[in-house]
């Protein structure tokens, strides 16, 4: 089965709710996500609308989804932008411009397929054609009971960088972060 890889649209945001609603409800949600289900359901419209309004068209997020021919979503990931001396989504400093994998989901029936690694091709794709600000690389933060995620970012020619930050929650774990530079 064909996909086609693209950005979302602003107008959809119930597609948008939809996928990360479902995606909320995956097995390994709880160690994939830092969000629950009851909090995102819990969200009004607007934010929703203004999650995919970014996505569609802002300069520091973009997200990509994976569209069968019958026009059902079978995937996502989402590449947040974060320039050189701001704030990341952990609270820490940004050394340098970098994007952020966030948010990957592909529907059970759609794994093994290939389509995660398209999915990933695109993100690196716009996020090596962001102007301003320049990124240096792309990371990611993988749970580090999430064996199965990080082998396949290995694959994707990710690296673990030896940083890491704690997981949500008082238990003590950790999300260990990986990286693939700018290619020359």
């Amino acid at each position: 089965m064909e996909h086609v890889i693209r950005p979302v649209r602003a107008d959809e945001w119930l597609k948008v709710r939809e996928l990360r609603l479902l995606a909320l409800q995956d097995p390994v949600a709880d160690i994939a996500f830092l969000e629950t289900y009851a909090d995102a359901e819990a969200r009004p419209e607007s934010f929703w609308q203004d999650r995919a309004r970014g996505a569609a068209h802002g300069g520091a997020a973009r997200q990509f989804i994976a569209e069968t021919p019958d026009g059902e979503w079978a995937g996502t990931v989402v590449v947040l932008v974060e320039p050189a001396g701001t704030e990341s989504v952990f609270g820490d400093w940004v050394p340098i411009s970098q994007g952020h994998l966030v948010g990957v989901f592909v529907r059970p029936e759609f794994r093994g397929t290939g389509l995660t690694d398209e999915l990933f091709r695109s993100a690196l794709e716009w996020a090596w054609s962001v102007r301003e600000p320049r990124l240096e690389r792309v990371h990611l933060f993988v749970h580090e009971a999430n064996g199965r995620a990080a082998a396949f970012y290995r694959k994707l020619g990710f690296v673990p960088t030896g940083d890491s930050v704690l997981a949500p929650g008082d238990k003590g774990e950790r999300e260990l972060e990986m990286a693939v530079v700018r290619p020359a």
